[in-house]
């Protein structure tokens, strides 16, 4: 039967743009000429724009121009060519992989780790396997990132949307289940840079025998997990935003890892990393863990405190710092009038916020210098001269870009 007038998929398509168009939040890629921060910015077909920093990055240390990061993914495509071919389990495995491994398991003090293609993937693994199969309770920070959100959904599992950092309220979601559970929470959270209280969610993990999941992917200064809390936990990682290059990662217990190996279709059914990624990465971790990593995290910070102090948001201690306007228009004209100076400031708007706090995500790296912090400073203080007013907790939802 033919599909014809507004039942057909070209009208179905056409309406939800429209629908998105007329909403406001219509988005289109911005090609971005660049190495590391400064670079020219193109916006659909218009000309390109003169020289522009960007303060949009989660490169947060600068690694993915780091000579050592990008000699090692040089070699490693002389070495084994640019694609692994296969998934993990068929032929895709190559000797960084399991390299890589090792050194994130040693880096962050667990038994064992496992490489996926992303930490998007990441996510989907851990909750599809240990949240799957019914007879699971997760109980979800509100604010997780997206692919917590979509790990959850792909588990098909029984889940708890636990208010923001509330560990009294965690724990009577806890308190109510009998049965097995799992915690999952981001450790920084991608949308306001604020951190949850590990201390906190492992000592009520442990007093309910919950597993914990953590997602550490903007955690490049931390909170660190400390190893005496009595609770099964799984950390999950991203190679690209500490590490500088792509993939995600989950460390913990070896048997926990090996059931990801052998369950998680994340990982079975996609084809491994590329090798120059993987060895770039365990380049990278070798710089993280290295005196010249000390510096880069010290730099890092010494940035933020510039900025925190002089946005309003003093103690913060994370390269997130969001910038609360309210209305999405006036956040949209703070960045167009940022990016008129040449700073690349993202408005970030809903559905990836809560309706009335549009913002602007300021993220900064140990590779800006001083001279371009002191003009972000400038351009934000001309902008949005209340900046002092602080950030106000936005909402995940269905976790769309910018």
């Amino acid at each position: 039967m033919t599909v014809e007038g507004d039942s057909s998929w070209g009208a179905w398509v056409e309406a939800a743009c429209s629908r998105v168009e007329e909403a406001g939040q219509w988005r289109v890629p911005k090609e971005f000429d660049a190495r590391g921060h400064d670079g020219r910015l193109r916006s659909g077909t218009s000309s390109p724009a003169g020289p522009v920093i960007s303060f949009a990055s989660n490169d947060y240390l600068g690694l993915a121009t780091h000579p050592a990061v990008v000699a090692a993914a040089h070699e490693a495509l002389d070495r084994w060519g640019a694609g692994s071919g296969a998934s993990r389990l068929v032929t895709g495995s190559r000797p960084v992989h399991h390299h890589l491994e090792a050194a994130l398991a040693e880096w962050k003090g667990t038994e064992a780790a496992v490489v996926l293609p992303t930490g998007f993937a990441a996510n989907l693994a851990v909750l599809s396997v240990f949240a799957g199969g019914g007879g699971v309770v997760v109980h979800s920070d509100e604010l997780n990132h997206a692919s917590i959100i979509d790990g959850c959904r792909l588990a098909r599992a029984d889940v708890r949307i636990v208010p923001h950092c509330d560990l009294g309220a965690l724990d009577a979601s806890l308190s109510s289940v009998d049965g097995r559970s799992v915690v999952v929470s981001d450790t920084v959270f991608s949308m306001d840079g604020d951190i949850a209280d590990l201390d906190g969610l492992c000592a009520v993990a442990a007093r309910h025998g919950a597993l914990l999941v953590l997602d550490e992917a903007h955690a490049v200064l931390g909170p660190e997990l400390g190893t005496a809390y009595g609770v099964d936990v799984l950390q999950v990682g991203t190679l690209s935003k500490t590490l500088g290059s792509l993939g995600g990662f989950v460390a913990g217990p070896t048997r926990f890892v090996e059931l990801l190996v052998n369950r998680a279709r994340p990982y079975i059914f996609t084809t491994a990393p590329t090798p120059a990624d993987a060895a770039a990465a365990l380049a990278a971790v070798g710089v993280v863990r290295s005196a010249e990593g000390d510096a880069l995290r010290d730099r890092l910070r010494h940035h933020i405190g510039r900025v925190a102090r002089a946005t309003g948001l003093p103690g913060h201690a994370s390269p997130i710092l969001p910038l609360v306007i309210g209305a999405e228009d006036a956040a949209v004209a703070a960045s167009t009038a940022l990016l008129e100076r040449g700073l690349w400031v993202p408005a970030i708007r809903p559905p990836t916020v809560a309706p009335g706090t549009s913002r602007l995500r300021v993220t900064l790296s140990a590779t800006h210098t001083d001279a371009q912090v002191d003009r972000l400073v400038a351009g934000l203080a001309d902008v949005r001269p209340d900046a002092a007013a602080g950030g106000v907790p936005g909402a995940q939802g269905v976790g769309s870009a910018a």
